[in-house]
Formats: structure tokens, C-alpha cells, sequence
């Protein structure tokens, strides 16, 4: 093992000197590879599957979700190419509860005053056509109170009866407990749909938004607090209120996914380095930087380590999961996506789960406007060590970069289940809702005062909002990392 480790060490050197690649078959040993082939990480390798991304996309509607032909697609393609490396691949399958919102929610007081009203569709609403008149919860709090203390919704009983044959619409204030409760509470109780309005106080009285977090057969909406308030006076007034709600949206409870998982035939099965990014991207757009750009990036680290025909010292894995976009929500308050690396996690167990020595995590790389974040350490121990070898990678080109801690999007990414079965983790970032600051501004360039990705989790996210010096950058360091952690670990 030891002549086989120094080998590889001598081969990955060369390598770092060259530049792209076309496929080659895996081997277990044998001649040593020929070194024209085996080029390393580059943007040009990187670009020829965010392209491959883009095209996917473009025949599928611009959709790239879980659940949808686009990413059975991008599954395919991903399949495909690791295969064609010479890989085994495995596929891990799963049904996820699928949701897209066709449409924006149009609602309108219909009386006593003809107006319209700002409200947002709660993932994983029904779509329906509704007008009803609007029953407030028995125990909305208004004024709020200085903190918190609202619980409307989150008893059965909370809500006033519902005569025979009479269309009622619920009016619930935020607070006490989750959204999906108060919509439980509310459908068991024969209301036809639901309008969740914030508590009041400051920043608690803004426009709502969030999730059911499961399908469910009523519309459910948010509005700000002014809103709510206006439709609360107005209901337990002696002319009450009634209300014309429209929602549009798709829902399949059981749509059909896959995590594509695939390894090298060589390196130590008890030691193993995973390599992981989310596949699949939310039903708003092609998801082309977010994180298309990260699963192009961890494709090709596969497929150039294939070229090297010779097993490193510890196995390399590459995960590609499904279901990690699916309920995500750019506000706080939205649920997270996760279902992919939690059905890889439980798939495998602990026992498989204390075999991955190392994860790294790859996740908008090619950010428009982007900031070279590194996870910032935290986590399990040796995830500091990770991330000192990504620092590292980058000061050794002359780059700075900017810690970041591992929580994006409140936990929006697939490390989160890795994290938290004790997994080493460290990751690459290119930012997203972000605002670069002026001090990055010089370190990055770009502009300050402006998101890292203005196109995050929207249609534009297309291969034109892919920033390729960063996909060079990132790709290189990530290479160099995952070929350091291939050959020594975590020492």
C-alpha cells in the first residue's frame, strides 16, 4: 500500500501542472496512467457539465426538481458520465412529498370594502378557488402583546364551528406553534382555506411566509401584520368580512427520487473521504449556479480521479443527492430540503456513517458576484482540519478567503445530517443571499452592497448567471483538498 500511496502522491503532483481531461476507464492497477490524460481539475472540465445542466433544463421545462423528468435527467446524465469513467454506480430510491407553485395567490375582500391584499402562498398549499367569509381564531391578540404570545390555531378548539353547508375561511395569527397544526386545526375543524397573519410585533410584522411542511388539501396563505389586522376588524364587526382566495400550485405526496452514490474501486472501505453536493434544485428555476455548479464540480473530481488507474490510500465517494431543494425557502421561516443526505444517513447507518473519515461539500461555485467562503471549523472533530487544508489550497495561489459558518439557509444543505451524525465536514461557498461587503468588494471584486447570487432560487439562475473565474477557483482547491485528504487523511 505504502509503494501504491507513493505513487499516487507522484501521479497527483504531475497532475496539478496540466489541464482538462476526456474520460477514461478506472482500473485497480496496472501501467501507470498516461499522464496527458490525466490533467486535473479545470474550469473548461467544470463548464462541460454546468453546460450539460443548462441543456437538461432547457428540454424540461427549465426544471431541474425532484420528482420532475428534469432531474431524472440530470440523474441519468450524472449516471451516465460516472459510468462511463468506469465506476459503479448505485442508486438510492426514495418518493418525496412534491410541491411547485404555478402561480402567484390572488386575494381580494370582496366586502365590506372591495380590496385587494398582498398574500403569499404557503409551500405545500392546495390550489383552489375559494370565497368565504373570514373567521378569526378565538384567541387572536391584538394589540400584540411586547413579546410573543400569541397561540391562535393551536388548539381544536380554537376555532368557532362551522355551519352546515357554510364556506368559512380561517384567519390565524402567527405564533405558538408550528403552520401545520393551526392548517390541521383548522381543516378538521370544516374550514375551506386558511390566511396566516404575523404576530405584530417588530419584525414580527411583515409579510408571512413559510410552509405547511407536508401536503395538504386547503389553500393556505400568508399576510403582513397591517393586513391581518385590517381583515380581523373588519370580520368581528357587526358586517363581518368575506374574502375571494385563489391559489395555483402541483402537489405529488409520493414522487419517485434517487440519491446517485458512486466510489473508487480502490483506497481502504473503513476510511472513506465523501464528496457531496445537491443534485436536484427547487421548482422555481434550473438551479444552474445553485448548485449545478457544485455537482459539476465533484462530477469531474471524479472523473479525473478515475484517470489515475491506481487506488488512492482511502476510498473516495461521491454522493449526488436528491430532495435537498424541494421544501426550500429563501425566508427564515421556510422548512428545510435534507431528504436526500437523510435518506443516505439512515440508509447506511452508523456503522457506515463512522467509516467517512472526511466530507466535503461543494455549493454554488460559480456565484455571480461570489466571495470565496470556507466553512469556518465548526462541527465534528477534524472538521477544522478540512477546512485549514481548503485555506490553505487557496493562500498557496495567493487568495483570500472568508470563513463561513456551516448553517446556510438555517440548515439548508445536505451536510446537515452528515454534521449530525459526527461526520468531519468542510465545504466551499460561493454566497447567495449574501450582501458582499466593501472589504470583500476589494478581496473579490465584484459589487458591494449587492447579493453574492441575485439569481438565487429564481428562474435567471441559468448558466449566463455562472461566474467562471470562481468555478476555476473553487474547482482547483476542492481538487487539491480531496486528493490530500485521498492520500493522508486528516493527519
Amino acid at each position: 500500500m505504502r509503494r501504491w500511496t507513493a505513487l499516487l502522491t507522484t501521479l497527483l503532483t504531475a497532475m496539478a501542472l496540466a489541464g482538462a481531461a476526456t474520460p477514461a476507464s478506472a482500473d485497480d492497477g496496472g501501467d501507470p496512467p498516461d499522464l496527458a490524460l490525466a490533467k486535473g481539475v479545470t474550469t473548461r472540465g467544470i463548464m462541460t457539465h454546468v453546460r450539460a445542466l443548462q441543456r437538461i433544463a432547457d428540454h424540461n421545462a427549465g426544471l431541474r426538481a425532484s420528482g420532475t423528468a428534469g432531474y431524472d435527467a440530470a440523474a441519468d446524465y450524472v449516471e451516465r458520465t460516472l459510468r462511463h469513467s468506469g465506476y459503479d454506480v448505485q442508486e438510492q430510491r426514495f418518493t418525496i412529498p412534491y410541491y411547485r407553485e404555478l402561480g402567484p395567490a390572488a386575494l381580494t375582500e370582496v366586502s365590506p370594502n372591495a380590496v385587494t391584499i398582498k398574500a403569499d402562498t404557503f409551500v405545500y398549499s392546495g390550489s383552489a378557488d375559494v370565497t368565504g367569509t373570514v373567521v378569526p381564531t378565538t384567541n387572536v391578540v391584538v394589540p400584540p402583546t411586547p413579546q410573543p404570545s400569541s397561540a391562535s390555531g393551536c388548539a381544536p378548539g380554537d376555532f368557532p364551528p362551522v355551519p352546515a353547508g357554510a364556506v368559512r375561511i380561517a384567519l390565524i395569527q402567527r405564533g405558538g406553534c408550528g403552520f401545520a397544526p393551526k392548517t390541521a386545526n383548522a381543516q378538521a375543524a370544516g374550514y375551506k382555506a386558511v390566511m396566516m397573519f404575523n404576530e405584530g410585533q417588530p419584525g414580527r410584522d411583515g409579510p408571512l411566509t413559510g410552509t405547511i411542511g407536508g401536503p395538504t388539501g386547503i389553500p393556505v396563505v400568508g399576510l403582513d401584520y397591517a393586513s391581518g389586522l385590517a381583515l380581523y376588524q373588519a370580520a368581528t364587526s357587526s358586517t363581518g368580512a368575506t374574502v375571494h382566495l385563489v391559489t395555483r400550485t402541483e402537489q405529488n405526496p409520493d414522487a419517485p427520487t434517487r440519491n446517485i452514490i458512486a466510489e473508487t474501486r480502490g483506497g481502504d472501505p473503513n476510511h472513506v473521504v465523501l464528496v457531496h453536493a445537491e443534485l436536484d434544485a427547487l421548482p422555481s428555476g434550473p438551479g444552474i449556479n445553485e448548485n449545478g455548479t457544485g455537482v459539476a464540480a465533484a462530477l469531474e473530481i471524479a472523473r479525473q480521479l478515475a484517470h489515475l488507474r491506481v487506488p488512492p490510500h482511502y476510498k473516495v465517494r461521491f454522493a449526488f443527492f436528491g430532495a435537498e431543494e424541494t421544501r426550500a425557502f429563501r425566508d427564515a421561516s421556510g422548512a428545510v430540503g435534507l431528504q436526500g443526505s437523510l435518506h443516505y444517513v439512515d440508509t447506511i447507518g452508523p456503522a457506515g456513517v463512522a467509516k467517512i473519515l472526511a466530507a466535503v461539500h461543494l455549493d454554488s461555485i460559480g456565484s455571480p458576484n461570489y466571495t470565496r467562503y470556507v466553512f469556518d471549523g465548526t462541527g465534528p472533530a477534524g472538521s477544522d482540519k478540512i477546512t485549514k487544508l481548503f485555506t490553505d489550497a487557496f493562500a498557496a495561489r495567493g487568495m483570500a478567503t472568508d470563513p463561513h459558518p456551516p448553517t446556510t439557509f438555517d440548515g439548508d444543505a445536505d451536510y446537515g445530517p452528515l454534521m449530525n451524525a459526527g461526520v468531519p465536514t468542510s465545504g466551499l461557498f460561493g454566497g447567495a443571499a449574501e450582501v458582499k461587503t466593501a472589504d470583500q468588494a476589494t478581496k473579490y471584486g465584484g459589487t458591494a452592497g449587492q447579493e453574492n447570487d441575485p439569481c438565487f432560487h429564481q428562474a435567471c439562475d441559468t448558466i449566463k448567471n455562472v461566474n467562471r473565474t470562481a468555478v476555476g477557483d473553487f474547482g482547483a482547491a476542492a481538487w487539491t483538498v480531496v486528493r490530500e485528504l485521498a492520500t493522508k487523511g486528516l493527519s
